[in-house]
């Protein structure tokens, strides 16, 4: 029945049109009912249109907005001027309906705003600016009578699609009018307060609000903000989604379209003088882009900005960032990048990320210039640098690494490139960070803590503009290059940075240290040598490291860019702590890395000088130091180990030597740059000084000083010399293979295989030792295993007499074990050479070439002699032949060698064989207290080798020039000495004769064993006389002298010499009387009672 009804209805109405247009009505019956009925809605709606249309045209219409909007009327002149007649007062209204006070006035515009909404043609001037571009865009029809599928806003929908398209297109088909672009930007502007005035995107979301925004209430732009917030929600409908997308693009061309943003930011627009001209809604002045910079650049330059306009602008910069195609310069530059590598991964800001990951690659998928640019602008634009949140795909991939956020947000980003490659670090976050951290570092003003520090030495010292400004003169790539040059300027050299923005300039080349790709400079000028020398180098800070390496090897642009930022790495030396909530920043010169590894030494160790703010070096310092502590672990070891090594390609690599010996470098070493070469030069400058008594040091205190502590750092690992290790390379493959580099040990191993090197090899070692000996502190396995001991016994002795003073307290029972054996070890090595000795060498410089000139001239410069001129100097002691300074020296060696037979190298080569097979208990002793001098004195009847049987017969020689060189014997008699020899000065045998004669004695009475030692000591001088007899008139003199019977002795010849006299003056009286007798016979009588009385005067006289 109701059907019937339509049916009539419909064809009633039919006949009516056909006669109103002069024609029949009985063809119409072959239309269907169908057909019928849809003529007769389009009728209607066309009806109801042309009311709406007549409504706001009708000057009665105008009239009643006049009347209830009088003072609304008369207060803006923009709606005052308009024409009345055609509509445009009420589109006036519409526009300005925020702004209207009155409440009868804001009733009255909402109801039009809904019926002018309702269909584009109900919008004044819209249909007579975008004609033609409907109709060229097939967007629909304005004619009367035909029909208008694409009425209540599906016309507006097409071109605000087509205008967004065309700004992602390049060629441009059908390239829409400006006045139609305005009046489609106008016309969403206008519906930007209601989101049911965009009858397009009503339709299409209706449900989806009705799902996520129920609760919202519509006006002042509420609605689309909530639907924006969930338009990647799974549960958002492609309807929706695209919907909003073309709202956001619309944004995106002019924030005015954004109700909320507008609002917020009306007034710090014209304070910061952003909006320049407000008749141009497409000028660029009005595009997002330019607004977020405008803002942002006054936030940065610390210019007052409402929160409300901050809040509204991070809602954006988010929106930037979480979806590209809002960039109409991303979707027309990088289209090619988008459909080959990131299809897919259009949502939550993936696709950025994706073209960002594929920029910083060094491999062949990168992106074309133009797109790299296009990324660069809208990094900027949405400066997520200032706060973290802005990019939902980082923050989602680092949010359990963020355990707490501060409220200065900024920080963050700087936290979490501090705990880079960290333990607390996911895959996830790595890759967001690094990929973002790119393109923040190619702008310096994309660092807000930069530029916040940094702005005003840029401006005076780089001629930069401001924030949103740039200058082709100074792009900003540039500007942190020129920030850095004027970071450690001196004093006198003038225009330096302040210390907040040199703080500053060390955090970012810190961070850039990372990863080569963070550093544009670096990346630029070293891609050849990057894949020439590093493509297998791909982990963490390992290119960096691998540059480092082979910086020798790099082209000059390379390679200086890379010494600038090695020579950096070596300034920038303090740590600095500052605490932000819960994440802390630890600001420090060598790379992240190192010192997260070497935190435990840090805390455990060098906590004094980490909290030290001040640039000194010294925490690097104490990180050498304490390189082989238990706290330290191997990722440590091996980071300060590289550090020293790159500093030995260049001096200017050691902060601290450079800043000490700048100057002394320049005047006494020019020219010379390697490191290693320059300690060479100035020790060598020290040391002639020094020896030349007198003379001032050219080198300065504060370089002695510092040039000390560099030499000290080169002992601990032969790497840090060249000189040294490149000679002994083969030695070390060959002799130490399995030995550790560190600690010393290395050198140690070469040292103890000396006799094995190489020749080149063994003659380094050689003057290495020569160094040491005559500069104890140099020697670093020394001063490690002493270093307790040092301080115990030798506190107050000269750094040069260290070792002195140990050998003097090694017999301590307070001496440490390891200790002892290492002071044993250094004493063999000194009596090897008298060379390795300074202190016998400077006392016996005269007795050397007076008694040993044969041995030196036989001798090699390199070569050790084998202990020849210590033995030679022994038995000149034994003869008592030796200056006093000469004498007390040898009888240290003697008494020390007495006691451990291993010091005594002569008697160590010639008897080897012997003391394994007479001796083997005695030597086997974990304490050496003469016991295999002993064993072989006593069995020297057995000695079948006769260069062994010297030696120890030379032994017994020593032991006859002073007691104190026969250690058992001494023991022995202790007691005796005291009391009976106490008042006899030591040496020249002046005590052995003392207890000879008290054993002669028979009123003294010894000790048992000492009388017993004794006998067996003229037992032992007895068969020494008789199988080594005096070899010429000295040896005689020196045996009588020194034989305990040597009063006795004496006497005897003195006795022979007068009977020799007086025989021969007996003698010569004869002579002279048979002479005359011959001459005079008759006095024979006379003669011979003169020669008796003669004879009895001699011998009786009184």
């Amino acid at each position: 029945m109701e059907g019937e009804l339509k049916s009539g209805r419909c064809y009633f109405w039919l006949s009516l049109q056909l006669q109103h247009f002069g024609k029949s009505g009985g063809r119409h019956g072959v239309l269907d009912s169908d057909r019928c009925e849809l003529l007769y809605h389009l009728f209607l709606h066309q009806l109801l249109w042309n009311y709406k249309l007549n409504l706001t045209t009708d000057p009665k219409f105008e009239s009643v907005a006049t009347e209830v909007c009088k003072s609304t009327i008369a207060e803006n002149k923009e709606c005052n001027e308009e024409e009345r007649g055609r509509g445009y007062l009420v589109s006036c209204l519409v526009d300005h309906r925020s702004n209207i006070s009155e409440y009868q006035c804001n009733q009255y515009i909402t109801k039009m705003t809904s019926i002018i909404f309702s269909d584009y043609r109900l919008i004044c001037g819209f249909m007579d600016k975008c004609k033609d571009d409907i109709n060229s865009l097939r967007c629909g029809s304005i004619n009367v009578g035909h029909k208008d599928v694409h009425s209540q806003g599906e016309v507006i929908a097409c071109l605000e699609k087509a205008l967004v398209r065309e700004a992602e297109q390049q060629d441009h088909v059908h390239p829409i009018k400006e006045e139609c672009q305005k009046a489609i930007l106008r016309v969403a502007e206008l519906s930007s307060d209601d989101f049911h005035l965009d009858r397009h995107l009503y339709f299409s979301c209706r449900e989806d609000r009705e799902r996520f925004c129920q609760n919202t209430q519509a006006g002042e732009g509420k609605v689309y903000k909530c639907l924006f917030n969930h338009k990647f929600e799974e549960a958002m409908s492609e309807k929706c989604r695209d919907a909003l997308t073309t709202r956001q693009k619309l944004i995106s061309q002019d924030y005015k379209v954004s109700y909320s943003l507008a609002k917020a930011c009306k007034l710090d627009l014209r304070k910061q003088r952003c909006s320049l001209d407000t008749n141009l809604p497409r000028a660029r002045e009005a595009r997002l882009s330019y607004l977020l910079l405008c803002l942002e650049a006054a936030v940065h330059r610390g210019r007052p900005v409402s929160g409300e306009c901050q809040g509204e602008m991070l809602d954006y910069r988010r929106m930037l960032m979480e979806d590209f195609s809002l960039s109409p310069e991303i979707v027309l530059h990088c289209r090619t990048e988008i459909e080959a590598h990131c299809s897919g991964l259009h949502r939550k800001g993936r696709t950025l990320h994706c073209l960002m990951r594929i920029g910083r690659s060094d491999r062949s998928t990168t992106v074309n210039s133009v797109c790299q640019s296009a990324l660069q602008t809208l990094i900027q634009s949405a400066d997520p640098g200032a706060d973290y949140r802005i990019d939902r795909a980082l923050n989602e991939a680092c949010e359990s690494v963020i355990q707490t956020a501060s409220d200065s947000f900024s920080w963050i980003l700087s936290c979490l490139m501090e705990h880079l490659y960290t333990e607390k670090m996911v895959e996830d976050c790595e890759h967001r960070l690094l990929e973002l951290q790119y393109f923040i570092s190619r702008d310096w003003k994309l660092d807000p803590i930069l530029y916040k520090k940094c702005q005003g030495d840029a401006a005076r010292l780089c001629h930069t503009h401001g924030w949103n400004e740039t200058s082709e003169l100074m792009p900003p790539g540039a500007v942190f290059s020129c920030l850095y040059r004027h970071a450690y300027r001196t004093e006198e050299q003038g225009r330096r940075l302040s210390r907040d923005c040199k703080v500053e300039v060390q955090r970012i080349l810190h961070q850039r240290a990372l990863d080569v790709k963070l550093d544009p400079e670096l990346q630029k000028r070293c891609m050849t040598d990057l894949g020439k020398w590093c493509s297998e180098k791909t982990d963490m800070g390992q290119e960096l490291e691998c540059l480092q390496d082979h910086l020798e090897d790099l082209v000059s642009g390379c390679r200086d860019v890379v010494g600038n930022l090695t020579e950096l790495e070596s300034e920038v030396r303090a740590l600095r702590s500052i605490v932000l909530s819960d994440c802390w920043l630890q600001d420090i010169q060598i790379d992240a890395l190192l010192i997260r590894a070497c935190e435990p030494v840090i805390q455990a160790h060098c906590h004094d000088v980490a909290d030290n703010q001040i640039d000194t070096g010294d925490l690097m310092e104490c990180l050498v130091q304490n390189k082989h502590r238990k706290e330290m672990n191997d990722k440590c070891s091996v980071g300060v180990t590289h550090f020293q090594l790159i500093q030995m390609k260049d001096f200017r690599f050691s902060y601290k030597f450079k800043m000490s010996c700048k100057e002394d470098v320049l005047r006494l070493c020019p020219n010379i740059k390697k490191k290693v070469d320059v300690v060479i030069c100035l020790s060598t400058t020290v040391k002639n000084d020094t020896l030349q008594d007198g003379k001032e040091q050219r080198v300065s205190l504060k370089c002695r000083k510092q040039l000390r502590v560099e030499e000290l750092e080169m002992s601990e690992d032969i790497r840090l010399e060249p000189e040294l290790y490149d000679p002994c390379k083969s030695d070390i493959s060959r002799l130490c293979p399995n030995v550790n580099f560190g600690n010393a040990q290395m050198i140690e191993c070469l040292k103890e295989q000396k006799k094995q090197l190489s020749p080149r090899c063994h003659q380094k070692i050689f003057r290495l030792q020569e160094v040491e000996m005559s500069d104890p502190e140099l020697d670093y396995q020394l001063m490690r295993v002493c270093k307790q001991m040092i301080k115990r016994f030798c506190t107050e002795a000269d750094a040069r007499n260290i070792l002195q003073c140990l050998k003097q307290n090694k017999n301590s029972e307070l001496m440490d074990p390891k200790c002892k054996q290492m002071i044993t070890k250094r004493q063999i090595t000194q009596n090897t050479d008298y060379r390795l000795n300074p202190v016998l060498r400077k006392a016996c410089r005269a007795d050397i070439p007076k008694f040993c000139q044969s041995i030196l001239n036989k001798a090699s410069e390199d070569n050790e002699l084998e202990g020849q001129v210590i033995a030679c100097l022994k038995l000149k002691y034994a003869d008592q032949r030796l200056s006093s300074d000469c004498e007390d020296q040898i009888r240290v060696i003697l008494q020390e060698s007495a006691l451990d037979y291993r010091l005594d190298l002569q008697l160590q080569m010639h008897c080897s064989d012997e003391i394994s097979r007479l001796c083997v208990e005695e030597a086997a002793a974990q304490e050496q207290t003469g016991q295999v001098e002993e064993c072989l004195k006593v069995n020297l009847l057995k000695i079948k080798q006769e260069a062994c049987k010297k030696e120890v017969l030379n032994m017994l020689k020593e032991s006859k020039a002073d007691i104190f060189v026969d250690p058992v014997l001494h023991t022995a008699c202790a007691l005796d000495l005291k009391h009976h020899c106490a008042a006899i000065t030591p040496g020249r045998g002046r005590q052995m004769s003392c207890l000879m004669e008290a054993l002669q004695d028979k009123r003294v009475r010894l000790q048992p064993e000492c009388k017993k030692r004794l006998q067996d000591r003229i037992d032992m001088w007895s068969y020494a006389a008789k199988v080594a007899p005096a070899e010429g008139f000295s040896d005689l003199a020196v045996q009588v002298m020194t034989s305990p019977s040597k009063n006795y002795i004496l006497f005897m010849i003195a006795l022979s010499v007068c009977i020799l006299f007086l025989v021969g003056l007996l003698c010569g009286r004869i002579t002279k009387r048979l002479h005359f007798l011959l001459k005079h016979p008759l006095t024979e009588m006379k003669v011979k009672l003169v020669f008796i009385r003669n004879v009895v005067c001699i011998f009786f006289k009184p």
